[in-house]
């Protein structure tokens, strides 16, 4: 889970750069980020061992296709188009208390003070971060409610996805899982991508262009989502979720690394109290192990 929120964080800063030079829309991104994936997944199950799915477990997969991808994917997209990046952000640092939330109600999972006490310390290390990069932020989106409700609803829709999905995903590999969650995605997002691919200015791409869309699908995508679900299967929903809070750790290191921000005391007392908080979740109860056969 480290891993892939450290590729996410990247993700930011290299989207940005990619997006900058008004080639490549957030839509066209998207569209990369899934399309591309879809493609890589197969020919990855190429090597590794077939699974037959039955038909009602492929719609359980085209279900989680639609919560973990396509809403999530689609709704922020859409939504930080139309608001702030700050507001967007903030709503961002949400989703772990969604996953508590969704994890008390669906999985049982106990609410400890341990974890209320790790998601406000991660959240309020998240909020630090996100603040002090926002305050020069001015352009607040053509309809800054609509975006903050799409936003919203794209941190709900990975957190339902995380918790009602976690049981269901021990049943496969994660490549069986993965080739068919990005195909019911395409599916969905064809129809509303194929004027923008085919409108793309395809002959003006630059290196600058192709090694960053290489980088979101090869990496912040594929392997990323390889990485979020061995995590997945692994650890509970609710720690999974405080992962969240690593990629404005990582955004923000490398806008200093870059030159494009500056360390201060504030980033410094933030990122401490990031991972004090995803400490805390980790050493929290979890629920109860089901009897084997349950």
């Amino acid at each position: 889970m480290l891993g892939a929120n450290v590729m996410w964080g990247l993700m930011a800063p290299v989207a940005k750069i990619v997006m900058a030079a008004g080639l490549v829309s957030p839509l066209l991104m998207t569209d990369f980020r899934i399309f591309g994936a879809a493609i890589l997944f197969w020919i990855a199950s190429l090597f590794t061992r077939h699974e037959k799915v039955p038909t009602g477990d492929l719609l359980l997969l085209a279900g989680a296709a639609m919560l973990g991808i396509v809403c999530n994917q689609g709704c922020y997209v859409f939504g930080i188009g139309l608001t702030s990046p700050g507001e967007a952000s903030i709503i961002t640092t949400t989703m772990p208390l969604w996953v508590m939330v969704f994890a008390a109600l669906i999985l049982g999972e106990p609410i400890t003070l341990k974890k209320i006490g790790g998601i406000v310390l991660g959240a309020s290390g998240a909020l630090i971060l996100v603040l002090n990069g926002s305050r020069s932020a001015v352009s607040a989106g053509d309809n800054p409610m609509l975006g903050d409700i799409l936003v919203l609803t794209a941190q709900l829709s990975y957190a339902l996805y995380l918790t009602f999905y976690r049981n269901f995903i021990r049943k496969y590999s994660v490549f069986t899982l993965m080739k068919w969650m990005f195909t019911f995605a395409s599916i969905v997002v064809l129809p509303f991508s194929v004027g923008e691919l085919a409108s793309a200015p395809w002959e003006h791409f630059t290196h600058k262009e192709v090694f960053g869309a290489a980088y979101v699908v090869i990496c912040a995508t594929f392997l990323a989502y390889i990485f979020v679900m061995i995590g997945q299967k692994n650890l509970r929903p609710t720690l999974v979720g405080m992962y969240n809070y690593v990629q404005p750790i990582v955004a923000t290191s490398t806008g200093i690394i870059l030159g494009l921000d500056a360390f201060t005391v504030y980033k410094a007392m933030a990122i401490v109290l990031i991972f004090t908080g995803v400490y805390l979740v980790t050493i929290s109860k979890a629920a109860p192990r089901p009897a084997v056969g349950e």
